[in-house]
Order: C-alpha cells, then structure tokens, then sequence
C-alpha cells in the first residue's frame, strides 16, 4: 500500500508542480509607490493592489474599470430593448406586407403555370419527329 501511494505521489507531484507554475508565472507585480500594480500576462488586464491587513487586495484599474461600466451599460440597455420586444416587433411584417408578398407570389404562379400549359399545348400541336 506505501509503494501504491509513493508511486503515485512521484507522477503526481510533477503535474501539480507544472499547474502552480504557470499559474504563478501568470501574473507579473510591480511595485509603484505605496501599491504594487498587477499584470495578468494572459489578457492583459492590470489591477491595482494595495497590502491591507497582511493581505493583498486588487481592484481594477481606473480605464479598465470605465470601460467596463460602459460595455455593462451597453449590454444592460441591449437587454431592455429585447425585453420590450422593440426589436422583434421591427423584425417581423404587418398584415399588409405579406398580404401584398402573397399576392405578389400568386401571380407569378399563375404567370408561371399559364406559360407551362402554353409549352404543353405547342407540344401537342407541333410534337417532335422520332428519332429512333
């Protein structure tokens, strides 16, 4: 049983090593001033940190946090308007509008079909010679 839980400990204790360092490899600390400025080398993000209580607590920065407000803002507005049904209302035709489309199909059919009985009836008339 000792050997089981070594062995997997030795495969296990280099995938767990690999995951911590490109976690900690991840982010990158500056200090500037009084805060230290937090870098997240994967999307590019920054955070400002401050040390409170033997603790270090981050909050984006101030650009970031704009343009995070502005895109929440956007979306928030985005959502009522689909809420109210302002864009689906548009979306759809009045009565009117496929009424008219339906006409409009109808007398291409019917255009259509006066033309196939036209060919039909000269094929009647005027039939082709046999070649075989």
């Amino acid at each position: 049983m000792k050997i089981l839980v070594l062995a997997l400990g030795a495969v296990l204790l280099p995938i767990v090593a690999a995951a911590a360092e490109t976690d900690a490899g991840r982010f990158q600390l500056e200090k500037s001033g009084d805060h230290f400025v937090r870098l997240d080398r994967q999307t590019g993000a920054m955070s400002i940190c401050q040390d409170k209580d033997g603790a270090l607590v981050c909050r984006m920065a101030a650009d970031e946090r704009a343009a995070y407000e502005d895109e929440l803002d956007r979306l928030s507005e985005r959502v009522t308007k689909l809420e109210q049904g302002g864009l689906i209302q548009r979306a759809l035709p009045s009565d009117a509008e496929i009424d008219r489309s339906i006409s409009i199909m109808e007398r291409m059919m019917k255009s259509f079909m006066g033309m196939v009985k036209e060919f039909q009836a000269d094929e009647k008339a005027n039939p082709l010679p046999q070649k075989t």
